[in-house]
């Protein structure tokens, strides 16, 4: 589960062939790359480059997952299933007249799960380009299995989702009071503005060590070094056609079931240590050999590498934080991570904004410190004052680090709305600071956190969906390969019983802290 990406695949969709290249152009393209950066610009784009379909005329000729079936697909020979096989499950994509699809690019995705074991494993999607798909999971406990195929969008809703980020990116604002003595006034802000509204005068608040842009409106009767905070302002509503609006209906085509033709279950049995045979038990070969990070097991996390996650209570927490610090960054995925450590390390009251930040937990007996601060713009919390917007590259920039130290970074959620370029310039800002770090304190670990499935419904998909924090979870493994050690949120979350949430359960966050103490306190090896 902590492991350090190989490629490029992802455990949700993957393209029997080539694609066209990715194709974006947008209101934030005027910030110019470097040859070197647009060449891995190119990269990024091409590696998350999705079908589209053909203009629907309705909602008849657009994807039902009540009317789409799947089957599992007889192990090669009729072979009973073994531990260590591999499944796969065949899609059939239908319309809501029950006439099947005839090209790709829905958002499914897939998991194997065993109630009664407490057992979950991710699942892979293979979009064949005509309709019909192929999940793929791995065997990997003895027992019951059931696969559940979930269609999170039908490929027409994509399409939207595309064009809103490409073309809509202002549709997320945000806000920043300014005042001085009495008079007070509210503006709006975003990073892009100049395209937006180059007839109005601007402050521009773009960082000078980065680059990163951001811009307020100028108040009418202040100057821009009043500002006091910024906050989220909203979305604006109604950019989306009657009949777009048709492809998110939650319980119709937004996260729903689809059902199997026939069984959805198997029986796995154990791996025979002396069959002869045992090396071509698998079926045939698939479009894709899946390999998952991890699957839960009574209802812990074992790394697919079979390296063992050790289980911490509150003492061996203390014992593994012993002269450590912590240095957690990100958004409020990773301010779970700090309101988990802090029962077992005192809070320093900074009298931060509850749910904002930033916070401290010390225990001076054992030398732990444990921070958290929210990352810089974007970022949709209620209030940050304007004096704590910081971007992580800039922080980064002021650790010593060494073999004590360790960050964590959780940055998705808040640029769903915005072109992936965006995202692609924080991450690149953020991983320079990080080769930087580790040149200077070499020993640092440093962790990362990719994004999980969350909640949908219209409004929510229109703005925050899966879809987007997939594209952006692609770019970041591609981009954080070999520096960092990854905990997979987004299979934790696939994997496990719990709807899904952008705040995971306790569940899921005490296997992701264990997961990440046993790389900050590796089990000793016995001589």
């Amino acid at each position: 589960m902590l492991f350090q990406p190989q490629n490029s695949n992802h455990t949700v969709l993957a393209q029997k062939e080539p694609l066209p290249p990715y194709n974006n152009q947008t209101f934030c393209s005027h910030l110019e790359p470097t040859p070197d950066e647009a060449l891995e610009d190119r990269a990024l784009l091409d590696a998350i480059a999705w079908p589209k379909p053909p203009a629907p005329t309705s909602l008849n000729q657009t994807s039902d997952p009540v009317h789409s079936l799947f089957a599992i697909l007889p192990s090669k020979g009729g072979r009973e299933r073994r531990v260590g096989d591999q499944l796969e499950a065949l899609v059939q994509m239908q319309d809501f007249q029950g006439r099947p699809k005839r090209y790709g690019g829905d958002f499914l995705v897939a998991r194997l799960h065993s109630p009664e074991l407490g057992a979950g494993v991710a699942g892979t999607v293979v979009d064949h380009l005509n309709g019909s798909y192929s999940a793929l999971f791995p065997l990997l406990w003895e027992g019951p299995a059931q696969v559940t195929i979930t269609m999170v969008h039908s490929s027409e809703a994509v399409a939207v989702l595309q064009r809103l980020r490409e073309q809509r990116s202002d549709r997320f604002f945000f806000q920043s009071l300014f005042r001085s003595g009495e008079l007070s006034e509210t503006s709006v802000c975003n990073m892009c503005l100049p395209h937006n509204r180059p007839q109005e005068p601007l402050c521009n608040y773009t960082d000078l060590h980065t680059g990163e842009p951001w811009y307020c409106l100028k108040p009418k009767r202040l100057s821009c070094d009043t500002r006091i905070n910024h906050f989220k302002g909203g979305y604006k509503k109604d950019l989306v056609t009657h009949k777009e609006a048709l492809l998110f209906q939650s319980r119709v085509n937004i996260k729903v079931v689809i059902h199997a033709s026939g069984p959805d279950r198997i029986d796995v049995l154990p791996k025979k240590i002396d069959d002869p045979e045992l090396e071509n038990r698998s079926i045939e070969p698939g479009p894709v050999k899946y390999n998952p990070s991890g699957y839960y097991y009574k209802g812990s996390w074992r790394s697919f590498d079979g390296t063992p996650v050790r289980q911490f209570d509150g003492k061996s927490i203390t014992q593994c934080l012993t002269g450590k610090m912590i240095n957690m960054y990100g958004d409020s995925t990773m301010r779970q991570w700090f309101e988990y450590l802090r029962a077992f390390v005192p809070e320093f009251n900074l009298r931060s904004p509850s749910k904002v930040g930033p916070f401290m937990a010390v225990d001076c007996k054992h030398n732990i410190l444990l921070k958290y601060r929210c990352h810089g713009p974007p970022i949709g919390f209620s209030t940050v004052r304007a004096s704590e917007l910081r971007y992580v590259a800039n922080e980064l920039d002021r650790l010593p680090g060494g073999p004590d130290t360790v960050v964590a970074l959780s940055l998705w959620a808040h640029f769903s709305p915005f072109p992936v370029e965006v995202y692609i310039r924080r991450m690149r800002h953020i991983r320079r600071a990080l080769e930087r770090l580790l040149a200077r304190g070499p020993g640092t670990l440093v962790v990362i956190r990719s994004a999980n499935l969350r909640a949908l419904d219209k409004e929510s998909s229109l703005n925050h969906s899966d879809w987007f924090s997939l594209q952006l979870d692609r770019v970041l493994r591609n981009m954080f390969m070999g520096l960092a050690v990854f905990v997979d949120a987004w299979e934790m979350t696939l994997a496990h019983h719990s709807a899904h949430n952008i705040h995971p359960p306790p569940d899921i966050i005490k296997n992701m802290i264990s997961l990440v103490l046993t790389q900050v306190c590796p089990a000793k090896k016995k001589s």
